[in-house]
């Protein structure tokens, strides 16, 4: 302050006799004051409390006590503050012997290692050795910066104000903490624990100790794991200049450097569920316990986790490299395992990214809200026929929009609401998003919770209802959870401290219209269409499900629960590359199927709660009302007390109108005339797998049949000629051609059979015809 106090005298005495003027003065003076005061920070002495380390480890357990692991920081980077006289000895020397021997007889510079430093370099004429201390060290932990002229200059002062405002071994303790040691790991603390399994104090053994002081030399390439040559060299000067510096005796120096050291699995002192850990440690109260007991279930978890690198696994050939799942307890909003990705500790594979937390597009996953929105505002009733015909929408200041289904070869024509949403067909979907507005529908997704669709509606457009958003898997489960529970908003819970109720709350939408929901995506023969009947969407017992896939095959999706719990899915890459026609139902879908016989191996669930205050009767397939004697098919639906007035009185005409007319016109002659002659099962393009049973059949079925003669043909050759419209065929591997012909009717589809190669995880349960249908689709 002194010498700044000269130089404004100095510079008030140069400038006084040229400006007399007292305005210009009184100016020139609140300049300088303002300039000084901008300055002090950077001229304060930094003092040890200016630069504390918060962090506090956490130790996690399950929701039965059992460990899943610490964490030493909120973040991804594990680090641990720890007093200096709670350091083994042997690293205190072993670091100022390798990074700075006179630390305690220099200041926050050392002339002599400077003068070295330049000597040596105009021999070699290049940079031999550093000169940086163990202050200077932490100035730049402190302010990473390019090592710049300008910089360094700017390190050499932070490095003296920091000098001035600690003693040394307040800085030496603030060094320590902050050393990277490797990948995420900072500080001597977290790196014993984590490459040791034991804390940094005297425990930790002269070979530990040296290995670890070779690190921050260059923690890229001296990881314990993978660079262990490069480390032991490292650890090889490191013991010397202990030597040199008359810490140890040669005879120690070479006892260390040839002890063996076992370093322990590289898991970070985490058992299970770390993606899980690190994003609930970010959840957390400033202050909080140093114990935290989870909603976590530890056997469900590994399980999950397993079941996660297996379909990775298996689906590696069609570049598939990532996957996540979330399970949560319908009841109570308990979240009982999380999977982020298969494996967090792979650095190749982005593993440390969290696939429960990602933003990705989700495909058909919004349908059910969209239809529930509809079903709510009577823009439709279950008994609405949809057009699923070519349709075409005019874009401002762009072309024409003209959405297409999942299977852009085929359009249903006439479809009803239930048969729209079970198959997802997109068409139907858009025309049912214009029918309910677009800024309506996204306010309900805000409603359930979907808090990253911040665009206005206008930037999603009638996409939205085929995932032009961008959602996480976390908020799909949160929003499939409220539809399980009818209407219930339910806070998910991932710790117990408020767990033991969950309060009840306004339904945030109409549970009449949320059973209609559930009940179709539980309608296995509803979605035979596009899934078939026996696909890994069908489980022996009451599942409500949805898949989804994003453009390009990028992101697959599953989500669907039972009365107890919901498990969603994700099968993708992490780096947005696009998977070799991987579905929802054959990506996602398995890892689904895997989770939720699990979860029911020892217990079924209940089946859904009845349709209360709806009145179930049979109508019109294609007309939706009343049947009458030209309707060719009869189904039962549900409907709004309200509406059967008008049932009783209506009845409906099989004439389509004028919006289909382009859709028949595509229609083939044979197609129009025996539109009922068709194979309905095996679909095209479906894809079966073996389940470990040498007896597999599958059931080969066929529509509008009426007792003629029909010829079933398979890769050409002909199976059987018989009466019936079905036929069951032993499973084998390969792809397969099958043709049924009838008089002047033909009808083909293919599919693919190939041996799964992990056995049925549900003892007592199998598929119908012992195989999983795995339909590329939807």
């Amino acid at each position: 302050m002194r010498i700044l106090r000269l130089l404004l005298i100095k510079i008030i005495q140069k400038v006084w006799p040229k400006y007399r003027n007292p305005k210009f003065s009184l100016f020139l003076v609140l300049v300088l004051i303002c300039l000084i005061v901008r300055s002090l920070p950077y001229l304060a002495p930094i003092r040890t409390a200016d630069i504390a380390q918060d962090q506090s480890a956490i130790e996690f357990s399950d929701r039965n006590g059992l460990p899943l692991g610490t964490i030493l920081t909120r973040d991804q980077e594990h680090t641990a503050a720890v007093p200096l006289n709670q350091v083994s000895s042997h690293f205190v020397r072993a670091i100022i012997a390798a990074e700075d021997s006179r630390f305690y007889q220099h200041g926050a510079t050392d002339a002599i290692a400077i003068a070295r430093s330049l000597l040596e370099a105009a021999q070699a004429k290049h940079v031999v050795s550093g000169a940086s201390t163990i202050t200077m060290q932490l100035a730049r932990m402190l302010e990473p910066a390019p090592r710049t002229l300008p910089h360094k200059v700017r390190e050499i002062w932070l490095s003296w104000r920091i000098f001035a405002g600690m003693n040394r071994d307040e800085i030496l303790e603030s060094y320590i903490n902050r050393l990277p040691m490797s990948g995420n790991i900072y500080g001597v603390e977290a790196a014993s624990r984590t490459y040791f399994g034991i804390s940094a104090a005297d425990d930790l053994n002269l070979a530990q100790a040296s290995l670890l002081a070779a690190i921050p030399n260059d923690p890229n390439n001296l990881n314990p794991y993978y660079r262990w040559q490069s480390l032991k060299k490292r650890q090889t000067y490191v013991l010397d200049r202990m030597v040199k510096d008359k810490y140890i005796t040669r005879s120690q120096a070479e006892r260390a450097l040839t002890e063996e050291i076992l370093l322990v699995p590289v898991k970070q002192g985490i058992i299970a569920a770390p993606h899980f850990l690190f994003w609930l440690s970010n959840q957390l109260p400033k202050q909080h316990p140093s114990h935290i007991r989870t909603t976590i279930d530890r056997s469900l978890q590994q399980f999950v986790e397993a079941q996660v690198q297996q379909v990775v696994n298996t689906l590696s050939p069609h570049n598939v490299h990532n996957a996540a799942a979330l399970v949560i307890n319908n009841h109570t909003g308990e979240i009982l395992a999380y999977v982020g990705s298969p494996d967090y500790f792979n650095q190749t594979e982005i593993g440390r990214n969290d696939g429960v937390q990602a933003l990705r597009q989700p495909g058909s996953t919004l349908k059910p809200f969209l239809y529930e929105l509809a079903l709510e505002k009577r823009a439709i009733r279950a008994n609405t026929i949809l057009a699923d015909v070519p349709t075409y929408y005019a874009i401002p200041g762009a072309k024409l929009y003209s959405p297409t289904n999942y299977n852009a070869r085929t359009f249903l024509g006439p479809v009803r609401v239930r048969i729209a949403l079970a198959n997802s067909l997109n068409i139907p979907a858009v025309r049912v998003l214009e029918k309910v507005g677009v800024p309506s529908f996204l306010n309900r997704l805000h409603e359930l919770g979907f808090e990253h669709l911040t665009q206005p509606p206008e930037y999603y457009g009638l996409g939205l209802v085929l995932g032009s958003g961008e959602v996480s898997l976390f908020e799909l489960a949160r929003a499939y959870v409220t539809l399980a529970r009818q209407g219930q908003l339910t806070p998910i819970l991932s710790t117990f401290k408020n767990a033991d109720k969950i309060p009840n709350s306004q339904p945030i939408i109409e549970r009449k219209a949320a059973a209609l929901i559930i009940n179709m995506l539980s309608d296995t023969h509803a979605r035979a269409q596009e899934f078939g009947v026996d696909s890994v969407l069908a489980l022996p017992f009451p599942t409500a499900v949805k898949t989804g896939t994003s453009s390009d095959f990028r992101d697959t999706w599953t989500v669907g629960f039972t009365t107890d719990y919901t498990v969603a899915t994700w099968v993708g890459n992490f780096n947005g590359d696009r998977m070799k026609k991987v579905s929802g139902v054959m990506g996602a879908a398995p890892l689904w199927n895997h989770i939720m016989l699990h979860l029911h191996e020892h217990q079924e669930p209940a089946a859904f709660p009845t349709l209360k205050g709806l009145v179930q009767r049979p109508i019109c397939a294609i007309s939706g009302w009343r049947p009458n004697p030209d309707c060719p098919s009869v189904v039962q639906e549900y409907f709004y007390p309200e509406d059967i007035s008008k049932y009783e009185t209506e009845s409906g005409s099989l004439k389509l109108s004028e919006e289909y007319n382009g859709w028949l016109a595509k229609q083939s002659k044979s197609s129009l005339t025996n539109s009922n002659f068709k194979i309905v099962f095996p679909q095209n393009d479906d894809y079966f797998v073996i389940n470990y049973n040498k007896n597999a059949r599958l059931e080969f079925k066929l529509s509008g049949v009426n007792n003629t003669p029909i010829e079933w043909w398979l890769n050409g050759k002909k199976l059987a000629t018989q009466s019936s419209n079905s036929l069951f065929w032993p499973l084998k591997s390969g792809e397969w051609n099958l043709q049924a012909k009838s008089g002047g009717m033909v009808d083909t589809v293919r599919f693919n059979v190939q041996v799964a190669n992990n056995k049925s995880l549900r003892s007592g349960f199998s598929f119908v015809g012992n195989s999983t249908s795995l339909p590329t689709g939807k």
